[in-house]
């Protein structure tokens, strides 16, 4: 029986970066989860255990720390960029390099203390190409209430429906968000900036947004972004439902206690996830086979 290898990378997942800038008597830190990937001709490695055209996943974790200090952080995203194209070029047998970078807030208590920040974490994926580059910044665990000017109705119903229509509804979510930037050779780009510009529309969207769907939100919240960043091809959303239920007060023995859409019960699973694309029109396809996250649309 004939075989040939299918699509393959290697890497080094989850390298624990954190760069601490100590030049001044007030520090900077910057705190990195960083994965690397490189594809390419790689077939020996597999089918004969060559390994001469293998830069090791160790040498690739090296260069992540040296490349902390030799290029330093002042985003995710230009950071990625320079550790990506140094891989590509000490790997000549590799097609495409791919960084992908989680960055942890902090908090500043003083001139060399902080405090961890929590919440959401910034995002950044990577791919460096001979003949391409992308840039998916984005942003994860943000987590999102409307209490209110929520609905879901008029949808599908057959024998094993039992969720019942409302027009008042707590919509939440615990958002991922992604998008492309199409000059993704960052030429000019404010990367902090830019973040910082979209995670704010995001916000203002979601609050300012009456929703009948938590699809209809996305999409409105995807329009905005592209309507406000003109350099943005493209933003991609995976939004779990985290669905707030009414608690039944009616078996309880109490005089004049009811729950008047007051006291909920927040259920972590099972859960609806709602998963969305927003692109702008006339935008350059992605190579979605590279830029897919797992778990992500």
């Amino acid at each position: 029986m004939a075989h040939r290898l299918g699509a393959n990378q290697y890497g080094k997942a989850e390298c624990r970066v954190v760069r601490i800038v100590r030049d001044t008597p007030r520090h900077e830190i910057r705190d990195l989860n960083v994965s690397t990937s490189l594809r390419g001709d790689f077939a020996d490695a597999h089918i004969t255990g060559d390994q001469a055209a293998v830069l090791p996943t160790d040498t690739q974790k090296n260069t992540a720390f040296a490349y902390a200090k030799l290029h330093g952080v002042t985003s995710a995203e230009d950071y990625a960029l320079a550790l990506g194209s140094r891989l590509l070029e000490a790997c000549p047998a590799a097609d495409a390099a791919q960084v992908r970078v989680e960055e942890y807030g902090w908090d500043r208590i003083g001139d060399h203390s902080f405090v961890r920040r929590g919440g959401a974490v910034r995002t950044a994926v990577v791919t460096v190409g001979h003949d391409a580059t992308h840039v998916l910044s984005g942003i994860s665990d943000l987590v999102l209430l409307n209490s209110t000017d929520s609905e879901f109705k008029g949808f599908l119903e057959d024998e094993f429906t039992t969720l019942p229509e409302t027009d008042d509804r707590v919509l939440a979510t615990s958002l991922v968000a992604r998008w492309r930037h199409t000059d993704a050779d960052g030429g000019g780009i404010d990367w902090n900036a830019s973040h910082e510009a979209v995670t704010a529309t995001l916000l203002r969207t979601f609050a300012g947004t009456y929703s009948r769907a938590l699809q209809e939100m996305l999409y409105a919240m995807g329009s905005a972004v592209l309507d406000a960043q003109p350099g943005l091809a493209e933003i991609r959303f995976s939004a779990p439902n985290v669905h707030h239920h009414l608690v039944d007060f009616s078996g309880f023995d109490v005089d004049g206690l009811s729950n008047d859409g007051e006291v909920f019960v927040a259920a972590d699973r099972p859960y609806g996830l709602i998963e969305a694309q927003v692109t702008r029109d006339g935008a350059a396809a992605a190579d979605e086979a590279w830029l897919a996250v797992p778990g992500f649309c």
